[in-house]
């Protein structure tokens, strides 16, 4: 039997030995690094619900992770998340579109301005573009003016200042303002404010515009940084839709949305300054037999972001513990970790 292109291939290539025979909690050859991150390194992590886990699993291991929005001192720990600190580089809660975080840049770099943000419930005001920073809400729209003044000053000395960015994909649908293209984590009317057809659209995005977006978006950070390059980290959320808007089944939404969200992630994987890390794969591996989530089949079970994590660590080792090669150089978050996910208030929509 002659030679051919399949001949020499490691067993990673192969679905009965990298898949079927494989160990899904070290799984060979799954993650390779495209290039190092060095101690000194500044980064900033933003993206969708899963991408706490992340942000969180770095800091512990030592990494230099900016977070330009620290919590108050007199703020105790427990409530930290719920008033959006400590989850990201800034408090600007989750980002689920690429189309959020392009406009987020646009308006840090003074290139944009989002419209109709300020939503009331019960006599109170929110920013709509970070819906559960103020769980309580503010007296007054002028109050939230400021705290989002604040806010995106903050912002631009992150984008400035970051040498990584490492951000999840979680959604391909939003809730837009018709007029401007204002962009929200939230429909109208959940969390704060009041639903009008009229003044609020649906939109599911199309791999050509959030292609495009990030294109937006990379520009836009590069103006603001004078040109200065910088790396990026892409992953995709492994986490499935609550609810859909689109009038398919929920399964199909969520198949189609992770899919065109995969496909985006690696063609700017392609490029020499995107490396793609694959949470998405290693949460969904047929061998975790939907052990991988709790029983509502949605969150990804502590176990196994901790998997996860040991596969980003193989690769990038735990700065403290440089010396080691091994995954078990890896320092685990042993607490319960609670997401903040605003998403996952649309269930009480359901009927």
């Amino acid at each position: 039997m002659g030679t051919h292109p399949y001949s020499d291939l490691p067993k990673s290539a192969f679905w009965k030995t990298g898949v079927a025979q494989e160990n899904p909690y070290a799984i060979e050859g799954i993650y390779k690094k495209k290039f190092k991150i060095p101690p000194q390194k500044k980064i900033a992590t933003a993206g969708s619900c899963f991408a706490q886990h992340i942000s969180r699993h770095l800091k512990k291991n030592g990494y230099n992770v900016l977070d330009v929005e620290m919590p108050p001192p007199g703020l105790p720990d427990k409530l930290h998340q719920k008033f959006g600190f400590s989850m990201y580089s800034a408090r600007y809660g989750n980002i689920y579109t690429v189309r959020q975080l392009l406009q987020l840049t646009q308006e840090a770099a003074g290139e944009w301005t989002p419209q109709n943000f300020i939503w009331e419930k019960d006599g109170k005001f929110y920013d709509a573009l970070r819906p559960v920073v103020e769980p309580k809400g503010l007296d007054s729209p002028e109050e939230v003016i400021k705290h989002r003044q604040f806010h995106i000053s903050r912002v631009k000395e992150l984008f400035e200042n970051l040498d990584l960015f490492i951000f999840t994909l979680g959604l391909t649908e939003m809730w837009i303002h018709k007029k401007s293209g204002t962009v929200y984590p939230t429909a109208p009317g959940t969390l704060a404010g009041d639903f009008d057809e009229e003044i609020f659209e649906f939109q599911n995005s199309r791999f050509d515009s959030i292609n495009r977006d990030m294109k937006k978006f990379v520009q836009v950070l590069r103006r603001m940084r004078g040109g200065r390059n910088f790396k990026m980290i892409l992953t995709v959320s492994p986490v499935p839709l609550t609810a859909t808007a689109s009038g398919h089944h929920v399964m199909v939404s969520n198949v189609y949305s992770k899919s065109t969200l995969r496909a985006i992630a690696g063609l700017w994987a392609e490029k020499p300054f995107v490396d793609y890390f694959p949470s998405y794969e290693i949460v969904t591996n047929p061998r975790m037999q939907s052990t991988a989530f709790a029983d509502n089949l949605r969150s990804v079970r502590d176990e196994t972001v901790e998997t996860v994590m040991k596969h980003f660590f193989k690769e990038h080792q735990s700065v403290q513990r440089k010396k080691s090669s091994s995954v078990s150089s890896y320092s685990s978050v042993k607490t319960k970790e609670d997401i903040q996910c605003e998403e996952e208030l649309m269930e009480a929509f359901g009927k």
